[in-house]
Formats: C-alpha cells, structure tokens, sequence
C-alpha cells in the first residue's frame, strides 16, 4: 500500500519550519499542503537548530573568495596539509569583484617608493605570477609598458621614476629617447619614455578560480552564498566533538548560515571595513568606492596599440589617469576615469544604494578629499558623461585615435582606502583587536592596494607569516 505522511496533521508546520532542521535525501519534491510519499526520500531526520544541530568546524576561516583570500588560503595548505581551511563567498562565485574587475595588468614594480612593502612584494609577486602560470597553464603575455612623457615638463619625473625602478630593481628597465618610442609603440608620440619589458597581462579572475581549485584539491573548502553578518564567541563545544572547544570562534551568515573555527582571516576588499567593525576594530581606514570607467578601442583599430602605454604619474592628482591597457582576448581598455560609486559593488551610475551612497558622503575623510579635489571630480565626472573628452586625453599620447574609434567599455570599482584626514591608505593595513574575545581571535587584511593582484602571491605569503606570528598557526 502506497502510505502517504501529512505533515500538517504529524506535526505543526510552522514548528518544523521554525524549531527543525530536515535532511533529506533523494527526495525529488516535497509538497507542504498535500503532503508527501515515503518512496520519495530514503531518510528523514530532525535536528534542533539550537542543540544538535552540527556546525562544520575549521580550524581557520577566511572571509572573501578574492584572490587575496584564495592565494592565502592556498599557501596555508601548501605550508600545512592537515589545517582544516575553508573560504566564505557572499556571491555566487570567486572573483565577483575586484578581483574579476581590473585591468590586467601584470605590473613590475617601478612605481612605488623604494624599500616599501609594496615595492618589495609587487617585484617578488610579478615573478611568482609568471612561475604559476606556467605551471598552471594560465595564458599570459609579456607585451612590456611605455611610460610616455609626451614634453619636456614631465621628463623629470619620468627621470625620478627610473631612479625608483632601478633602486626597485625592476628587471629590464630602460630610459628612451622619443625616436625609441616608435620601435615598441609605433603610433605613439613622446619625448622619452621608460620601456619595462617585464611588465605582461593576465586575467585575474582566472588566476583566482585556479587558487581556489588548489585550495579545493588540498582538502580545502569554499562555500559561495556564504556574506557574513557577525562573529560571536562560543563557550561550549559541540556535541560528539573529539577537540574540545578548539572552534570557540562562530561565523555567522545571512539565513542562519554558520561555521566554527578557531580563527579568522578577512580579505573582503570593498567590504573590508565593515567586516573589522563586526569584530570591534575601529572604522578608520574606511573604504570609499571609487568606479573606474573604461572605453573600448573598436576592433578594426586595435592595430594603433601593442602593449601597455601610460602617462608619467603627476602627485598633484589622487589617481594615475587614462591608459592603454591591452587584454588577453585581444580587447584594448582605454582609461580608466575615476568617479564616486553609488553603490560598494555598484558598477554603473544606475547602480544605488542610498545606505552606500550616504556612508561615503557623509565620511569626513571623503569630504575632505572632495574638497581639496573639486575641480578634478568635475572633470572626472564629465569624462564619464562625455567620452569625447577623455579620447582628448588619450590623442596626446596615439593622434590617430577619434571618437569614432571607441565605445563604452567595462567597469570595476576600487576598494580605496581612506583616513578621516582625507587621505589615502598606500599600503598594507593589518588589523586585530586584542582586547576582546572575539575580536583578538580574528585577522583583518583591510588594505591591500595595487598592484594586489600581480603580488597576490607574495602577499599570501606575508599573510601566512602574519598568522604565524600573530595566533602561532
């Protein structure tokens, strides 16, 4: 006899929704008003979400499926095999935001102060980048970047930044004259340029689903769907556990989503600053999102462009300004502007979320970079609506280009982080708040500015060294 369970009439539905927790398996549809057949599932277990319910436990959990968050997971598993890691992903997949949202590039180090953590680990990374690849599989291509000075005012800058390259010791580097220029970039105009060799192009997001296939293959973890919305402190282990209370640490997700670990490690990027708040650190450095609009070069014109070109940087300005970025599928990116985004993730300006929106204006570090910038956020923002006067921009450097070359592109939107002086975060920020349980438990990487990507892995190295130090993992 085909015997049929009611549900509603075994017990009431709302206790089952609200007090159980149901496993089934090989149950191919459950119906709540006529109820179900036992040939549908093999077995049916309720376990009360407050007592027996089992938590997957790791001994660390880091938040963020970037490719800070995944390189480092990967170099924890390589440095010990037996730690039981697991990443947690708000979104649906790895790389959904910066990490998918950049320009490429693979950068040699010739901007950055020489002696700094970012110069040091953007030389070692470029070259830890080009070994994975290699071993990986991954395509690349070491098409080289122009730094142009296109007259005589930015040569003394462009002569400073090749003093930082060499004391960088940045592989390659060359000072050339403007006749040179014609040999790497043969539509380009300038007076001299500094020509890195080393410098290639890359598709991050791709580099990042590989870290996390070794995370995966090294018995590691990744759960997607996963945003984290509090840490708390657990004072008793789980029932059947064999380690005591070793896992006092429980993350906690959106719909009653939750692990326990012994530690925590955030990478989160544009979210980097809320998730410290979540554990009782400070909201200083605060993330600003800044949206960085490119254009496309139109295919049949992809020919005026070989490799990297960018301008001399000038310090008066906060930003770099508009470049030439080739990408691996053939594509040229040409910007990126630089304007406020209405949302943390919001990628363009339909892209609002009011709470976001107002967080930042309302920041008084942003308020006061705003007001020591105006002039160039106007001009930004008409850039943005105008593409006719970033290709203005762009002509200075290849003449032949028009508007009628180009399209609108693709954005990503940067993690920037800010003092509430109004200035910008440079480097890498650390943090840990020693002082409470929860909080001395957990590791926040709340910074790490370009060239990120490109020093993906040395930074997880640092981290795991960091880690060592901080909770002797």
């Amino acid at each position: 006899m085909n015997r049929i369970l009611k549900i509603q009439n075994a017990i009431p539905l709302h206790y089952i929704r609200n007090n159980a927790f149901i496993l089934l398996n090989n149950c191919s549809k459950l119906n709540w008003n006529s109820g179900f057949h036992y040939s549908q599932f093999q077995t049916l277990k309720y376990y009360s979400t407050d007592q027996t319910r089992k938590e997957s436990e790791y001994d660390i959990v880091i938040v963020g499926g970037g490719i800070i968050g995944t390189a480092s997971a990967r170099e924890l598993l390589l440095r010990n095999s037996s730690l039981k890691i697991a990443i947690v992903e708000k979104e649906n997949k790895l790389a959904a935001h910066q990490s998918g949202h950049n320009s490429g590039v693979l950068h040699a180090g010739i901007y950055y102060k020489p002696g700094s953590l970012k110069a040091k680990l953007c030389v070692e990374g470029i070259g830890l980048s080009y070994k994975y690849c290699d071993e990986e599989g991954i395509p690349y291509k070491k098409c080289g970047k122009l730094i142009v000075a296109t007259d005589k005012s930015e040569i003394p800058r462009l002569l400073d930044l090749h003093e930082r390259a060499l004391k960088n010791n940045v592989p390659g580097i060359k000072l050339i004259d403007g006749h040179q220029i014609k040999e790497h970039e043969p539509y380009c105009k300038g007076v001299k340029a500094l020509w890195s060799p080393q410098t290639g192009i890359v598709d991050f997001e791709l580099v990042t689903k590989h870290y996390g296939k070794n995370v995966v293959d090294r018995g590691g973890k990744i759960h997607l769907n996963f945003e984290v919305t509090g840490f708390e402190s657990v004072a008793e282990s789980q029932i059947g556990s064999k380690r005591g209370n070793e896992y006092s640490i429980r993350v906690k997700g959106k719909g009653d989503q939750s692990v326990r670990c012994g530690y925590v490690l955030t990478c989160g990027g544009l979210q980097s600053d809320r998730l410290a708040e979540l554990s009782g650190c400070s909201g200083d450095p605060h993330i600003v999102p800044f949206r960085g609009e490119y254009l496309l070069l139109k295919p049949e014109k992809t020919y005026l462009v070989q490799g990297n070109i960018y301008p001399v940087p000038d310090p008066r300005f906060p930003f770099l300004g508009v470049h030439f970025t080739p990408r691996i599928n053939g594509d040229i990116w040409l910007g990126p502007n630089a304007v406020l985004a209405l949302k943390r993730e919001g990628y363009k300006w339909s892209d609002i979320d009011l709470k976001d929106f107002m967080t930042a204006l309302r920041y008084r570090g942003f308020q006061r970079l705003a007001m020591k910038y105006v002039s160039v956020g106007f001009k930004e923002v008409t850039c943005s609506a105008f593409p006719y006067f970033q290709v203005r921009a762009l002509q200075r450097y290849i003449p032949e280009i028009t508007t009628a070359d180009i399209v609108r592109g693709p954005s990503g939107v940067r993690a920037q982080a800010m003092r509430s002086d109004g200035s910008l975060e440079e480097d890498f920020v650390f943090q840990r708040e020693k002082d409470c349980q929860t909080g001395s438990r957990i590791l926040h990487c709340r910074n790490a500015p370009s060239p990120g990507a490109t020093s993906s892995l040395a930074i997880a190295k640092m981290i795991a060294d960091k880690l060592h130090e901080e909770f002797d993992i």
